[in-house]
């Protein structure tokens, strides 16, 4: 159940970061008509494309963790089989999760801070700067609440990131590996 829901926040996430391209591919749209048509600017384009930027980022992480999507370097890892490749996952859930705790409390430290300073950036749109800090401290939130899914998954002997459901000794690869076992 626990999952389920943290998937369901995670896909919402992820929507909310698709929408933030869509926005990001509009703006920038728009400010080239302005510049182009009318010689004018929104002059705050760099400014909201930074913000969006990290917000989806971030916003996309847990998404990204629950559908395989993250980069993983695993060449130790990737050849264990068995009880010992679950033990090292753990481990490296774990370790995940405290550097990502780590950021969270720092980036959560520095959202408040500027909530209680009433801290804004310098463009003429003046944003409040815990807005975009408080979009990446959610993010990372996120983050840690899908590893913590994963790690129970784990823990019960679900299925690992990039392992078939329906053969758990298999570990799916790209048909581009030429070191495919066919």
């Amino acid at each position: 159940m626990f999952e389920r829901i943290v998937g369901w926040i995670s896909r919402c996430a992820g929507a909310l970061a698709a929408l933030l391209l869509v926005y990001l591919f509009l703006h920038i749209l728009y400010e080239i008509v302005l510049r182009s048509a009318f010689d004018s600017s929104t002059f705050v384009l760099d400014e909201f494309v930074g913000y969006a930027v990290a917000a989806m980022t971030f916003l996309s992480l847990g998404y990204a963790l629950d559908k395989g999507a993250l980069i993983r370097v695993d060449l130790a890892v990737g050849r264990l089989r068995g009880r010992p490749r679950r033990w090292v996952e753990l481990l490296c859930i774990l370790a995940s999760f405290a550097m990502s705790g780590f950021c969270a409390w720092w980036v959560g430290r520095d959202a408040l801070r500027h909530w209680t300073r009433g801290s804004v950036s310098e463009s003429i749109a003046e944003v409040p700067l815990w807005i975009p800090v408080g979009a990446v401290w959610l993010g990372l939130l996120l983050f840690m609440l899908q590893l913590l899914a994963y790690l129970l998954r784990v823990a019960k002997g679900g299925p690992l990131v990039g392992q078939d459901v329906a053969d758990p000794g298999v570990i799916k690869q790209d048909a581009t590996d030429p070191g495919r076992a066919d």
